[in-house]
């Protein structure tokens, strides 16, 4: 009998050491899904992503971005508000960069790329030592949650008794009778004077390009634009909106050969000047960044606007110039480098060892 309690009171060790471990590393994707960016939202993007977390020692920092269109670089406090990246402390340049937290303190990250800082891609963190004291603040905020629910149960059984008053409503039986008379000689006339009015007064749609993610650069910028383009049915006289940062994108409509290329020497149209929105007409268009690389990294748009309402046509034309970054599109290789699974493979190796630990343990009772 005193060997178990012994066995029991080493279990109980074990398992905490190993909780104490899992819960002392956090690994944090930084921008979420939006990744290592210039954030369509501005400056501000970055902070209030920030401002939700909590960074300690040991905790380990995730920028997803595109090859060769963003880096990583750590500097000084006086570099990170200067935008200055002439002495960086480290540089990451392969994506996804892993940057673990090894000391307290304050820690600045902006993109070394030029006009990239400045457009608010600069990311600035405070890691604070880790601690067990937010554990017992959750326990004690409990207390007040029986009070709620100690007075749910008084108006409960009063509701309950005007109910049959209410029921005694069948009174109203006259009402129906009247009805019929006037409804078949009302109804036919107004019905086909009401339908077409609405047809023409209808306004077109706006179509935020990207949602929330705005017209930028994107670890899979070349896949999200065609998939944010299917299923939709854009018609003559809806409006396109490109959301994008001053001065580090804009919009040229191109023809669909220098689209396919991504020649932007001689554009339908450019558009600078943020938020840039584009009324449709009826026909193919075909939208990319002009500034260099961003086309070939796949930040343009094909569209087929119809007044049928199927606008798969351009997908099919879009498909040239995506047969060199379709095939990582489909197989998505993005998805193996998004590292929110690493929270859950931390977890699930805590609970493996853990496993190993209580088999080790029954072994050594059998014996």
């Amino acid at each position: 009998m005193a060997r178990k309690l012994h066995m029991a009171f080493l279990v109980a060790v074990v398992i905490a050491v190993l909780m104490q471990i899992s819960a002392a590393q956090t690994t944090h994707v930084v921008g979420n899904n939006s990744g290592w960016i210039i954030p369509p939202g501005g400056a501000t993007f970055y902070p209030n992503w920030a401002a939700n977390q909590t960074f300690s020692v040991g905790d380990t920092l995730v920028f997803n971005f595109a090859a060769n269109q963003h880096d990583v670089a750590k500097v000084t406090k006086a570099d990170y508000d200067a935008c200055t990246t002439t002495n960086p402390i480290s540089m990451e340049t392969a994506s996804p960069a892993r940057i673990t937290i090894n000391a307290t303190g304050e820690h600045y990250f902006i993109c070394n790329f030029t006009g990239h800082c400045s457009a608010g891609q600069k990311l600035m963190i405070n890691v604070s030592a880790a601690t067990s004291s937010p554990a017992p603040q959750p326990s004690s905020s409990s207390s007040p949650a029986p009070q709620p629910s100690t007075s749910t149960p008084t108006p409960a059984p009063q509701p309950s008794t005007p109910s049959p008053q209410p029921s005694a409503t069948p009174a109203p039986t006259p009402t129906p009778v009247s009805a019929p008379s006037p409804s078949p000689v009302s109804t036919p006339t107004p019905s086909p004077v009401s339908a077409p009015s609405p047809g023409p007064s209808a306004p077109g749609v706006t179509y935020t390009v990207g949602d929330s993610q705005g017209w930028t650069l994107l670890s899979n910028t070349a896949a999200f634009y065609q998939n944010w383009a299917s299923g939709k049915n854009f018609m003559p006289g809806d409006i396109l909106v490109f959301n994008y940062n001053n001065g580090a994108h804009d919009v040229a409509e191109l023809t669909q050969e220098n689209y396919n290329s991504c020649n932007t020497n001689n554009p339908i149209s450019l558009s600078s000047t943020p938020p840039t929105r584009i009324t449709l007409t009826a026909g193919e268009h075909f939208y990319v960044c002009a500034i260099p690389g961003h086309c070939s990294a796949g930040q343009k748009l094909a569209i087929n606007v119809t007044s049928s309402g199927t606008a798969t046509p351009p997908s099919s034309t879009a498909t040239p110039p995506s047969s060199t970054t379709t095939p990582p599109s489909s197989t998505t290789p993005p998805t193996p480098i998004v590292p929110p699974p690493s929270d859950s493979s931390a977890r699930s190796l805590s609970v493996a060892g853990l496993s190993a630990t209580l088999l080790s343990i029954v072994v050594a009772c059998l014996y």
